[in-house]
């Protein structure tokens, strides 16, 4: 069975199209079962040993079940830098396993391959640096101009208040929502923003567990 290491930056991404692209070119190889391996992990986790599920695939070829692995491209398998990169194809390599990119328009088996990979290893962290470094200015920017910067609280620091002064009176996380007629859920994102905002260790336990949530 071949497999495929499919990832994607964020929660908001769709990894639908790498997967719709990686399945043609399978098809086209007369290769229909394919064993896909789906990953979201930013560039915060750049580094191979933060992903579990690239994790899953590497020991999958070390065990022998898979002979060829697709990617949509090869800094889907990691940014964390040529040695790293190197590493990570040279392992699945050593197993038998032939690696496949759709869009670096290179043979991976060639005599040149550790070269053209070293270069690619380093334009991907590069490339992620160059992100973090524009992501930061636009933060400044706009922190600078008085504006906000990242997701908005749900509720207002006022409601938020008042739900640490009800539960200081020995009233249950569920009871305290209701009171103020805000969602549990939201209400308990809310207080453990931070340390200001967190539940103490003399918080009461919540009411008993039951199948959907008041």
């Amino acid at each position: 069975m071949v497999a495929a290491y499919l990832r994607v930056s964020s929660k908001a991404q769709s990894i639908a199209s790498q997967k719709a692209a990686i399945e043609r070119a399978a098809r086209a190889r007369g290769e229909e079962n394919i064993a896909f391996f789906e990953e979201k992990a930013g560039g915060e986790k750049s580094s191979s040993k933060d992903r579990p599920v690239l994790a899953a695939l590497r020991a999958s070829v070390r065990r022998g079940e898979h002979k060829k692995v697709y990617v949509f491209a090869l800094d889907r398998l990691t940014r964390g830098g040529i040695a790293e990169m190197l590493t990570v194809v040279e392992e699945l390599q050593r197993h038998g396993a032939e690696i496949v990119s759709l869009s670096d328009g290179f043979d991976l088996q060639g005599p040149g391959a550790p070269i053209v990979l070293a270069v690619f290893a380093w334009a991907a962290q590069f490339e992620r640096k160059r992100i973090g470094e524009r992501v930061a200015a636009a933060k400044a920017r706009v922190e600078a101009a008085g504006g906000h910067w990242g997701r908005r609280r749900a509720l207002a620091p006022s409601v938020v208040q008042a739900a640490r002064e009800y539960l200081q009176q020995g009233n249950s996380l569920r009871a305290t929502a209701m009171h103020l007629r805000v969602a549990k859920s939201t209400l308990s994102v809310e207080l453990g923003r931070n340390s200001a905002d967190g539940l103490s260790r003399n918080t009461p336990s919540d009411d008993p567990p039951d199948s959907a949530e008041k």
